[in-house]
């Protein structure tokens, strides 16, 4: 049986496979607190609002795929994984692709979400960004000494 905090996770995800800015902000209480994978927390729908536009134009074709939904109350957590193809400056390259294993912990509160928490090893992601990043310095050396 899917409860209303289950939708509301679903509905919450489902924004964030499709992108939905407008959708996610509409989702979230005005106390919001996401937790990113390294810990960091970041609260108010208005950094939230920046912060997703932000992160949709580093990973386009992000996906998360919930495959266990378990629920405690208002608290529900889903396992899964997570995708996306990193847009830095080699473009959206297969070498760019990131896939990882997920868990996500939400706290629902009046249908929306009150704290989004992300739980993975983003190692994979940042060797990702950081090798990509090296290949434009060392574009732009090559161009300066050639």
């Amino acid at each position: 049986m899917e409860t209303k905090e289950i939708k509301t996770v679903v509905t919450f995800n489902n924004a964030i496979n499709e992108g939905n800015v407008e959708l996610l902000s509409s989702l979230m209480t005005e106390d919001h607190i996401f937790i990113d994978a390294s810990g960091a927390a970041h609260s108010g729908v208005e950094e939230m609002t920046e912060g997703w536009k932000a992160f949709f134009r580093m990973f386009p074709d992000y996906k998360n795929r919930f495959e266990i939904i378990l629920q405690d109350g208002n608290i529900v957590v889903a396992l899964g994984t997570a995708c996306g193809t990193y847009n830095g400056n080699r473009g959206l390259i297969p070498e760019n692709r990131i896939r990882w294993t997920a868990a996500w912990k939400a706290i629902v509160e009046n249908d929306k979400i009150k704290l989004w928490q992300v739980y993975a090893d983003w190692t994979e992601g940042m060797k990702i960004i950081e090798e990509d990043q090296t290949e434009r310095t060392k574009l732009r050396g090559s161009t300066r000494s050639g």
